[in-house]
């Protein structure tokens, strides 16, 4: 008798568990969704010049600002619908494979795509096509947030969101910043005009802020009272400031945190001292997202899968981690209840079938 499935049966580990765990991603740059193998793929269709070929060295990056420039070069070959409608329905398919992704939502610069002759429809309709397919044939439900690119003025950052409300989409739930001013900084009240607009249209808001080491607990202090934000991306700084870090606790305020690019971004090591883990400790609400999948070459099955454990984290962390995930999404209250009874589902077979082990 072949004894394979006997042998394959019971050999649930804590890897295999956090890798099967059902997960949320709301930080998620949908570029970065790209394969390594389709962006040079693209880049020779296109005739766009790569500083190399080899994935090893085409994502080496020394610090924050090195990685955008290599990002923004990315989305030159991102040019006809059928690849953007491509690249998105083949992201969702290799993280549902690789990490059990459920949901996800994520952040479109169309300001980076606009010098391209991609203007706010021809850019969104295509992506919007290829998850929705991808929910159809997956189940893995989403929405997008409109990103700010910091490079550019606060004036255009008022247009863009005059843009979405001109276009309305029902899949378009919300407004972010990312990138860096041209003075490399984050300042985000410089887009404060741009963000009351957005919210008294009712869109929800988030904004990338005390991402690296340079920034201050004080941009996240903006983020939060200034622009209002309902969610904040990365925001590691604020442990930084006990009494700030205390009233996000108390609000229930979700941060949308990225292991491993602080990594490269900051030049942290991921271990039980990493602010992600003090923010964690300090009672905050935290979800953990790949950021730039290809880019930093990891994806949202990593940081649970590596980047948790190395963090002294361990199955009842991640659980409460991807719950908080549905808690922090810009959904509606009954795709949150969709998710939260389909997460309880997965995770009782998963008990069961670790406990077994």
């Amino acid at each position: 008798m072949d004894d394979t499935w006997l042998r394959l049966t019971g050999a649930m580990r804590v890897d295999d568990y956090l890798r099967l765990l059902p997960k949320t991603e709301l930080h998620c740059h949908f570029t970065s969704t790209m394969s390594a193998g389709r962006l040079i793929a693209l880049a020779d269709k296109y005739g766009v010049e790569l500083p190399t070929t080899d994935p090893e060295q085409l994502f080496a990056y020394t610090d924050l600002a090195d990685f955008l420039v290599a990002f923004r070069a990315a989305t030159d070959v991102l040019r006809e619908p059928e690849d953007l409608a491509q690249v998105a329905y083949d992201g969702v398919r290799t993280d549902v494979a690789d990490g059990s992704l459920r949901y996800r939502e994520y952040y479109v610069n169309p300001q980076y795509f606009a010098p391209k002759g991609l203007d706010y429809r021809a850019l969104l309709d295509p992506i919007i096509e290829g998850l929705r397919a991808a929910e159809t044939d997956l189940g893995v439900g989403f929405r997008i947030v409109i990103a700010i690119n910091r490079q550019d003025s606060p004036g255009s950052a008022v247009e863009l969101v005059q843009t979405m409300l001109d276009n309305p989409l029902p899949e378009v739930v919300g407004l972010g910043m990312d990138d860096l001013t041209p003075e490399l900084t984050e300042d985000p009240g410089r887009f404060a005009e741009a963000y009351a607009l957005a919210r008294s249209a009712g869109l929800r808001t988030t904004a990338h802020a005390g991402e690296r080491p340079v920034d201050s607990p004080e941009n996240v202090r903006v983020a939060i009272d200034e622009l209002e934000v309902d969610r904040v991306d990365h925001g590691y700084r604020i442990v930084d400031d006990p009494e700030l870090t205390a009233r996000a606790r108390d609000k229930g305020l979700h941060f949308a945190t990225t292991p491993w690019s602080t990594t490269i971004c900051s030049g942290w090591t991921i271990d039980p001292s990493h602010r992600i883990r003090a923010m964690i400790d300090a009672g905050l609400s935290v979800s953990l997202s790949s950021d730039d999948a290809v880019f930093f070459r990891t994806s949202v099955g990593r940081e649970y899968t590596e980047a948790l454990p190395l963090m002294g984290l361990g199955i009842e962390d991640a659980k409460r981690l991807t719950l908080a995930g549905i808690d922090g999404a810009f959904c509606d209250d009954d795709t949150k209840a969709s998710l939260r009874a389909r997460f309880a589902a997965e995770m009782l077979a998963l008990n069961a079938a670790l406990a077994s082990a």
